[in-house]
């Protein structure tokens, strides 16, 4: 069997930690605040050093470099994780660690076994083809700290994984440019710039499409497990304040049931509309994790279920369908909390002709604010890699509402007990998937043979050494 002797020397120890260093303090200068967007091109910091470390002299040694770099990033990020989950939280952090060493690993072994052109190629499919199953696709499943909420939403018009793509094509054909033509980087670069392009300009063009659309009116109290016969007083407070707005929202688990008459009351004396997250009782403690829309009339009108309960908390059923609200004002979907995370369940919303997401969601305050902000990246990203709005209202905030260009036009405090939320956002004809959702399943398909095929070589060797 033959494999190919890299052309670059493998790192040493020392240059090894170097870049290690290198790829753990951009991770975190690059997100280090909401307030600090600019911050996040320092994720190309991150992708640089990680891109270096893959060579090594031996796979085993890129996987343990990545599994260090990822933990190191990853473990500080989610500390608050330690305040749910204890001591097991050190398990999760590793199991997030583990695809940045499976990266490493991957990246490695092709290096050796192909040589260092076709490993180039190889760096950003490897990358997105990782980073959309760990992300998507198996039962731990967790998007969050993924490259493309490092950046500004706007930037995310290709899709978050199609940004991720971009950044490690970017640095690994730069480190790696005199394997490559003159030719070959002049056609990558006018593909970058068109990609940069289609993101830049793609909001703007869907923004200009519908603003003479006339706006519709939101409203959401933000509190955690409000007294339940408090709840008609509180609403009547916040109408006295947008006396206008017809549609009113509370987050997720306000309720610990179904929807009582007092809400039902309040909607039909007020002619509004109400969406509540509660739960869709079953049998004793079975239930689904349901977000309701109380209608004018007051009926529910329509209700939909959470489609991912978290894993390893008690948060109800999976939804067994997803659907659209055909309001007064166009279609609306709703995610529930986590949902908004998982781009295969807002897909469907907008395959269905979601012109705007509601998103009633349950943050609990002693999370720690980091862990807001993290999650407050996710809906401006959402919003742009549709291009329609969401209205997402959290329980001790950040509750956000954004346009389809990714802005946030209005936000609350953390923890901001009884804020309102307030905003005008205007629905587009309908939203569009990014191009990333058709290269991200592709690049998982690309990665899976290229893993698949360098461990059957390597379990070949061993055979063929075994039996000299």
């Amino acid at each position: 069997m033959h494999v190919v002797r890299p052309s670059v020397e493998p790192l040493g120890w020392k240059k090894s930690f170097l870049w290690l260093a290198l790829a753990v303090v951009c991770f975190h200068v690059a997100y280090t605040s909401l307030k600090y967007p600019a911050t996040g091109l320092f994720i190309f910091g991150y992708a640089w050093g990680l891109v270096q470390l893959t060579n090594q002299l031996t796979v085993r040694r890129a996987f343990y470099f990545g599994l260090v770099t990822g933990y190191l990033c990853y473990a500080p990020q989610l500390f608050f994780m330690w305040s749910i989950f204890g001591p097991c939280a050190i398990v999760l952090w590793l199991v997030l660690a583990f695809w940045v060493g499976l990266f490493a690993a991957i990246v490695c072994g092709s290096r050796r076994r192909w040589g260092q052109v076709k490993a180039v190629w190889l760096i950003p499919i490897v990358w997105t083809g990782v980073e959309y199953f760990r992300s998507e696709l198996y039962f731990l499943r967790f998007s969050w700290l993924n490259v493309g909420y490092a950046y500004p939403a706007w930037l995310n018009g290709t899709g978050m994984y199609g940004l991720g793509f971009v950044v490690f094509a970017i640095v690994s054909l730069y480190f790696h440019r005199h394997l490559l033509t003159q030719k070959m980087i002049e056609a990558i670069l006018i593909l970058v710039l068109l990609l940069i392009l289609w993101a830049i300009l793609l909001p703007a063009i869907a923004y200009t499409k519908h603003k003479r659309v006339p706006p519709v009116s939101l409203v959401g109290v933000q509190m955690e497990f409000p007294p339940e016969h408090l709840l008609p007083r509180i609403l009547d407070q916040a109408l006295a304040k947008n006396t206008n707005a017809p549609i009113f929202v509370l987050s997720e688990y306000t309720l610990d049931g179904g929807v009582p008459d007092a809400l039902k009351n309040w909607c039909r004396d007020h002619a509004r509309f109400l969406v509540v997250g509660g739960k869709d009782v079953i049998t004793n403690d079975v239930y689904y994790n349901t977000a309701f829309v109380i209608g004018t009339n007051g009926e529910i009108v329509f209700k939909q279920v959470k489609r991912v309960p978290i894993q390893f908390f008690h948060d109800g059923l999976p939804a067994p369908e997803q659907m659209v609200w055909n309001s007064p004002w166009g279609k609306i979907g709703f995610c529930i909390c986590y949902d908004l995370s998982y781009t295969r369940v807002t897909d469907e919303l907008v395959r269905q002709g979601a012109q705007l997401l509601i998103v009633p969601t349950m943050d609990v305050a002693e999370w720690g604010r980091h862990q807001h902000e993290l999650h407050a990246r996710v809906a401006p990203v959402r919003a742009a890699e549709y291009g329609i709005p969401i209205f997402r209202l959290a329980s001790s905030g950040i509750s956000q509402a954004v346009t389809g260009g990714g802005n946030v036009v209005a936000q609350t405090r953390f923890s901001g007990n009884g804020d309102i939320l307030t905003a005008q956002l205007r629905l587009p004809p309908r939203g569009s998937l990014p191009l990333d959702r058709f290269l991200a399943p592709l690049c998982v398909g690309v990665t899976a043979i290229v893993t698949v095929t360098l461990m059957f070589l390597t379990w070949k060797e061993k055979r063929v050494w075994l039996k000299a």
